[in-house]
């Protein structure tokens, strides 16, 4: 993985345990920087951050819990002294259409995916704002850039992840605290581990790219947004999804 520059930087990373968080943690602390990472998944989390060593710690955290986060972001700094950075990562999927998505579970998926982003971009601020500004990467999703079909609640979620980082964008410029999301496409993880998808290239042929991606390539770029490289970026979407968001594949316009 390339490696971005994040020396002195603490940053909290939620769905930390495994997949893009704790691909995201691992290229936050090979770029310099101190990570918690938290997840209610506590086996894997504690792992994860124990392969990281000493610049990463674990916590269990209900992102639905104002009492959590704040508590999450407490431990923070009383571990390492500061925030800089929050990535909100943490989010469930899922796959009905829209009438077949029955309101409870529709509800649950918008809770974690979209709520949980808000009470964290909150409880956050305050201490970005006391340590003169920083970054946060909300993860929201291929489907929250277009009509994605059997994503009722998760692709209205990150629909609502996208535009809740443009307002945090405009709100907080002037603290500076940048607000961008990220949204990847296919990506091999253990959330999408049993749709079946395949590694390698040719096994995707819906994205021009041909390819699912890997975590590492999501972490990259979220990396770079935490980073000071990113200085000038807020407001911004970055779709990291091998061009299926762009168009449609040239195979499917000729019909090879």
């Amino acid at each position: 993985m390339a490696v971005v520059d994040l020396s002195g930087k603490v940053v909290v990373i939620t769905g930390g345990a495994r997949g893009l968080g704790a691909a995201t943690a691992q290229a936050v602390v090979e770029g310099g920087g101190r990570v918690l990472i938290t997840d209610v998944l506590e086996e894997e989390g504690a792992r994860t951050a124990a392969e990281l060593g000493g610049a990463a710690r674990f916590l269990r955290h209900d992102v639905t819990s104002e009492a959590d986060w704040q508590a999450a972001l407490d431990h923070t700094v009383a571990t390492f002294g500061r925030l800089d950075g929050l990535v909100n990562n943490a989010g469930i999927a899922t796959g009905a259409l829209l009438e077949q998505e029955s309101v409870e579970h529709f509800r649950q998926v918008v809770e974690v995916n979209l709520v949980g982003v808000f009470i964290g971009i909150r409880t956050a601020v305050p201490l970005l704002r006391a340590g003169g500004g920083g970054s946060i990467v909300n993860i929201s999703s291929a489907a929250g850039l277009t009509g994605l079909p059997l994503t009722a609640g998760y692709g209205a979620s990150k629909w609502g992840v996208r535009g809740l980082s443009k307002i945090g964008a405009v709100e907080l410029a002037e603290a500076r605290i940048r607000v961008n999301s990220v949204h990847p496409g296919m990506t091999l993880t253990p959330m999408t581990a049993p749709v079946g998808i395949q590694p390698g290239e040719g096994n995707f042929p819906g994205a021009p790219m041909g390819r699912v991606g890997v975590p590492e390539e999501i972490a990259a770029a979220v990396a770079f947004l935490l980073s000071d490289a990113a200085g000038y970026m807020t407001g911004a979407e970055l779709a990291v999804d091998g061009g299926w968001t762009a168009g449609p594949t040239v195979r499917t316009l000729t019909g090879g």
